[in-house]
């Protein structure tokens, strides 16, 4: 006999239903806190039938609620007198579960939803989300983190350049070997000079800036220096009212962009903490292209491999699979990517893929040869579908703990 527990969570309540396989009945409702107060009464009440009734096993399902699951995921997962009853905790896709309420009922409230996420697990139609072990949800919290700071950093940028360009047109689109955005060229344009200033200064002088400003990494200060007063002299001049204005907003989004860049080397020094411990790391990281940053970004969305049975269903949470549309002896040649799924993990994978395809021969031949099969976007086909060999090579190293080979994957 099993028990069934369905929870409807929302960020202040976790509405309860428990469904016994004896007779698919309910055996107990109610709505609780979202807190520790109301999951340990969840608790008690499921330890209350457990007892008497000598459950072979209590199934835990709630949907996947932002950040409101996690809390009650993990304390029912970790509780040590759940653990004595055969507890899994399952998380689902709310996707999944909406289809299956939609069968029966057109109604919905708190009650009804957390009835049909237990009559869902009654089924026996989920795959098992089994809720990821803490240190992978500790790296999840900064790579995703890190990850929505580089992409401010990007608009920081984006707005910068665009701002520059009213500023000295020809700077800002790169008419010089040094990017706008190192420590001394931002110096240079919102702190130490005047666009003037840097036409007027002698060149040499403006090198020994770049040399001194620079440390020595400037392989050329003075063909820089060049370069600076060429772009800055072939710009347009904007009027001291105008002027002052873009001025403004540079030196912002200057002081911006420093602070992402800062924020960003705090979070991969705290990452580097926790995948140092991870021994998924070194398999992933020795796929060549694949650094500790999309190592890191990868892992912490797959969590454990043991979640997920197969590659397809792997390949299925990061949303590389196709959509099917086939009747009788028709099939489409021409389907859409299903874009559901773990939107971070499928970013990762894409990016590493497009990294790995350059540095690995295997992969440079696969994403060639399917770049040549089609006319239309053969780019973007090429590249998502190197992508979904990437989760096979990936999910059968970190199965078997094996570095990557190449000859294994010449097929």
């Amino acid at each position: 006999m099993k028990l069934f527990i369905g929870i409807n969570v929302s960020s202040t309540d976790l509405e309860t239903v428990m469904i016994s396989s004896e007779d698919n009945g309910i055996v107990f409702q109610g709505k609780f806190a979202n807190d520790i107060t109301g999951a340990s009464e969840i608790k008690d009440q499921i330890l209350k039938l457990a007892q008497p009734a000598r459950f072979d096993q209590i199934v835990i399902g709630m949907e996947s609620t932002s950040i409101y699951s996690f809390h009650p995921a993990f304390f029912f997962k970790n509780d040590a007198e759940l653990a004595k009853f055969n507890v899994q905790v399952v998380v689902i896709n709310p996707r999944q579960t909406k289809r299956y309420h939609d069968i029966f009922e057109d109604n919905k409230n708190d009650h009804i939803d957390a009835f049909y996420i237990a009559d869902y697990l009654r089924v026996g139609r989920y795959t098992i989300g089994i809720v990821r072990q803490e240190n992978y949800s500790a790296l999840q919290r900064l790579t995703r983190t890190r990850y929505e700071l580089t992409q401010s950093l990007v608009r920081a940028k984006q707005h910068f350049l665009h701002n520059l360009y009213y500023k000295a047109n020809n700077l800002a689109i790169g008419k010089q070997k040094t990017s706008v955005f190192g420590a001394t060229m931002m110096d240079l344009l919102i702190e130490d000079m005047t666009l003037d200033e840097i036409v007027n200064t002698p060149t040499e002088a403006l090198a020994d800036y770049f040399s001194h400003k620079g440390r020595g990494r400037f392989a050329d200060p003075q063909g820089l220096a060049k370069d600076i007063q060429k772009a800055v002299r072939s710009s347009y001049r904007l009027g001291k009212v105008m002027n002052d204005s873009v001025d403004t907003v540079l030196a912002v989004y200057a002081k911006e962009i420093k602070t992402f860049q800062k924020m960003i080397k705090e979070f991969d020094d705290a990452i580097a903490q926790i995948v140092d411990v991870i021994p998924e790391e070194q398999i992933l990281q020795s796929i060549p292209g694949i650094g500790p940053v999309y190592a890191a970004g990868i892992i912490a969305e797959i969590g454990q491999i043991d979640r997920f049975e197969d590659e397809t269903k792997l390949a299925k949470y990061a949303g590389l699979t196709w959509k099917q549309n086939q009747s009788g002896k028709f099939e489409s040649t021409t389907t859409p990517l299903l874009r559901t799924g773990d939107s971070y993990l499928r970013y990762y994978l894409i990016e590493a893929a497009n990294r790995v395809r350059r540095e690995d021969s295997v992969f440079k031949e696969y994403y060639s040869r399917k770049y040549q099969e089609v006319q239309r976007t053969p780019t973007k086909r090429a590249l998502v579908l190197t992508a979904r060999k990437l989760i096979r090579v990936i999910f059968y190293l970190l199965k078997n703990h094996q570095i990557y080979k190449p000859k294994e994957w010449l097929v």
